[in-house]
């Protein structure tokens, strides 16, 4: 009974929302502080008014932290976008944050970061600056060595959405080689973003069957590089997701400019 009455006590303050999504990983929003004391891979962490703390020795991985003040960083922390008005990595702390939006960011001298990138956007120019480099990696491998079926389950299951902004499909900034070898990383480049918005809809639970069929199928065509495949089939093969999302639809228009013409 004694050991009993020494166990913490959790609480859970009104207005918190505690869910597992489909990939079995937590989300956490609270109205206000939340500290981060338990290792684990989670989908949200989210502060609606306050701050988002990562305790000492505590390994956190996220697709998502934000946070209305500060997100305090004292274990490691690894995420796809992290949003708070401040970011502070204190000492010991190592944060690997692929998307950051923060007016500021204060690190320890002892402190570590990698990746920072401000937008979606950034961080496709800078992929594509050295698309030639990325293509000579062994296929299959991804996140800093990592195959697919190793990578963080956040990695794998929530990629980033497609939001460039530019009617033009995207096309690597040092416009490398002669025009038929520009025209094919221009290719290469619309195809890598168009599976990435595929994977992250075949994610979504409200998608129905036919479609989930037809984006899988669509996914084999991109993955196999069969353009005579995607030219044929990949309009039908679109038209059969009902209520797509913008990005999809995004994907689209950027699918059938990049492909031959019939």
């Amino acid at each position: 009974m004694d050991d009993d009455r020494n166990h913490p006590t959790m609480i859970i303050p009104a207005g918190a929302e505690i869910s597992v999504n489909e990939h079995g990983q937590l989300s956490i929003r609270t109205p206000g502080n939340l500290v981060i004391q338990n290792s684990g891979v989670y989908s949200v962490i989210e502060s609606g008014a306050g701050s988002v703390r990562i305790d000492p020795e505590v390994k956190v991985e996220a697709v998502s932290v934000q946070a209305a003040e500060s997100c305090f960083i004292a274990g490691e922390l690894t995420a796809w976008r992290v949003k708070a008005r401040k970011i502070t990595l204190e000492k010991g702390a190592q944060a690997n944050i692929m998307l950051q939006e923060s007016e500021s960011i204060e690190l320890d001298r002892n402190a570590r970061l990698v990746g920072n990138f401000a937008s979606e956007k950034e961080l496709y120019l800078m992929l594509g600056r050295f698309s030639r480099q990325l293509r000579r990696l062994p296929q299959g491998l991804t996140l800093g060595g990592l195959r697919d079926d190793d990578a963080p389950r956040h990695a794998r299951t929530a990629p980033p959405p497609l939001n460039q902004g530019e009617d033009e499909p995207f096309i690597a900034p040092d416009g490398e080689g002669e025009p038929a070898t520009a025209v094919r990383a221009e290719r290469d480049e619309v195809l890598v973003l168009v599976r990435v918005v595929i994977e992250r809809e075949l994610g979504r639970p409200s998608l129905n069957e036919p479609g989930r069929k037809a984006l899988g199928r669509l996914l084999e065509l991109i993955r196999g590089d069969d353009l005579e495949g995607l030219a044929e089939a990949g309009r039908f093969l679109l038209s059969q997701v009902s209520e797509p999302s913008d990005d999809l639809e995004r994907a689209a228009q950027l699918l059938a400019r990049a492909l031959p013409k019939e």
